[in-house]
């Protein structure tokens, strides 16, 4: 990334790979006319899912990964060349494999030719100076408390709001509009706090207000001195819509002694806003069944991007991303190798989406959903692989968890076909909100995230590399997922959410 002759051998070692993976896959189309030739004989679906079956090969994962989650990808940053990179090469293994392109019209040549990438521009805002809130203490004297100093900006979406203050206690659901001061107890973890305030956000609150704990106390400095920023925009779909306030020790002992019903404004000025980009790959197999079953889709996705470059450990400063998530990137394109070389096409429409930008807030996935390739009506259902490259020690062997899986029957009916599908062993790390399937399911999509994630201590650190992949493991998890979507890409099983499980 610091100089030329990196990106040149990157796209050297593209180049030979490219050229070296046509070979390969026309030796595998030869190989497939022959199996194709002997399964005549047997009956249609049964023997499709045969041959599909045995598409996963080892070599074949290496290989993927290899290449994604090298150094030479510099860790496939959230809109960065290397994030474009990986998915121009994704894009060149969809299209050998016979899946057809879906994203972004082709600017020239024939009316109506699609190219695999979807471009979204994102732009930004951020505040020129440090915002405020100001209200009136119990005396009357107007109080101002500046980010940085008495409280942090946590979230924000947008540059001026007003409200009232609402002390929440459990169980209470927060007023429409309200400034909601949380209630909650010593040693308060971030995550939950911010997922909690979140979720009031969603219930209607306007802001929240949680209290420091020592990890924010410890960062508060470094928080401080960044001025805020107003969510990506991705095209026509704005990022997350939550406003957190983190209040000092003192400043939310001071919110708890004033009345409910407190006039709260909050407010700053706006720098110019700047645009950037991130990509999608979108490619699709059209469904082959009559009109009701063609129409029908099935969206299988994963994230291509990871943290880039950064300050590491012992010197190492690249993310790969192996696990997070070159894994569930591989998962996808293997899938598409075998349901789109096995001898009948599916009779649902298949959609194999790479998102860009997960790690920054999900933007790939929001701006897929602002032009979705189908009514989100006809999306039957969504998997999303993340983090499969390492077993989780937490489930039986070679055996794969799906997170929300009481939240629907998909996941007990592909259980029912021979997925090694389990329950999420981890519920209180919230996994089902935190991949871009739960967008498509606050959209109304039943849509879960396929993973092993055992908690590895690897997680977001340079550690994340092709040196703690367990290949086998990983040809294994893919390859017992190729039926059971072979399966629900051809019946008429229509998932759906269990009562009151909806998000």
């Amino acid at each position: 990334m610091k100089n030329s002759n990196v990106i040149m051998r990157l796209l050297l070692s593209f180049a030979l790979l490219v050229s070296t993976s046509a070979y390969s896959s026309a030796f595998a189309q030869q190989a497939r006319a022959a199996t194709q030739t002997e399964a005549r004989g047997a009956t249609g679906a049964s023997a499709a899912t045969t041959q599909a079956a045995a598409q996963v090969s080892e070599r074949n994962v290496r290989a993927h990964m290899e290449f994604l989650a090298s150094d030479a990808m510099q860790g496939r940053g959230s809109g960065t060349q290397f994030e474009l990179l990986a998915g121009q090469y994704i894009a060149s293994q969809l299209r050998q494999y016979g899946v057809e392109p879906a994203g972004d019209a082709v600017a020239s040549g024939a009316t109506g030719q699609k190219s695999f990438i979807q471009t979204v521009a994102l732009t930004r805002q951020a505040f020129a100076e440090a915002p405020a809130l100001t209200f009136n203490a119990a005396g009357g004297a107007e109080r101002r408390w500046v980010h940085g100093k008495e409280m942090l900006v946590g979230r924000i979406a947008a540059a001026q709001l007003k409200g009232t203050l609402q002390k929440l206690r459990v169980g209470e659901r927060p007023a429409a509009g309200a400034f909601v001061l949380l209630e909650q107890g010593e040693g308060s973890d971030t995550r939950q706090l911010y997922t909690q305030a979140a979720a009031l956000g969603q219930q209607g609150a306007a802001a929240v207000f949680v209290a420091e704990n020592a990890s924010l106390r410890r960062n508060w400095a470094t928080m401080g001195t960044r001025l805020p920023e107003l969510p990506l925009m991705a095209g026509s779909g704005a990022g997350s819509s939550s406003n957190i306030f983190v209040l000092s020790a003192d400043a939310y002992k001071e919110l708890q002694a004033l009345a409910d019903g407190t006039q709260i404004s909050f407010g700053g000025t706006l720098a110019p806003a700047e645009t950037s980009y991130t990509w999608n790959v979108v490619g699709v197999l059209p469904g082959s069944g009559d009109a009701k079953l063609s129409n029908e889709a099935v969206l299988l996705s994963a994230h291509m991007d990871h943290i880039g470059v950064g300050k590491g450990q012992a010197g190492d400063q690249i993310y790969n991303g192996a696990d997070d998530d070159a894994s569930g990137v591989v998962a996808v394109l293997e899938l598409a190798r075998a349901l789109a070389g096995a001898p009948a096409r599916p009779k649902r429409t298949i959609y194999f989406v790479l998102f860009g930008s997960e790690e920054k807030g999900g933007h790939g996935a929001q701006y897929f959903l602002s032009r979705p390739p189908v009514a989100l009506a006809q999306m039957v259902a969504n998997l999303e692989f993340e983090m499969i490259g390492r077993p989780d020690p937490k489930v039986a062997a070679d055996t794969l968890w799906l997170t929300g899986y009481e939240r629907s029957n998909l996941g007990a009916e592909l259980a029912k076909q021979g997925a090694r599908l389990v329950a999420d062993p981890h519920p209180e790390q919230n996994f089902f909100q935190r991949s871009d399937n739960y967008a498509l399911a606050r959209r109304g999509v039943v849509a879960h995230t396929v993973s092993s994630f055992g908690l590895h201590p690897e997680y977001h650190q340079p550690g994340d590399d092709l040196a703690h992949i367990d290949f086998a493991h990983m040809t294994r998890a893919i390859n017992s997922m190729v039926a059971p979507v072979h399966w629900l890409a051809n019946s008429n099983f229509t998932p759906a959410w269990a009562e009151g499980k909806k998000p």
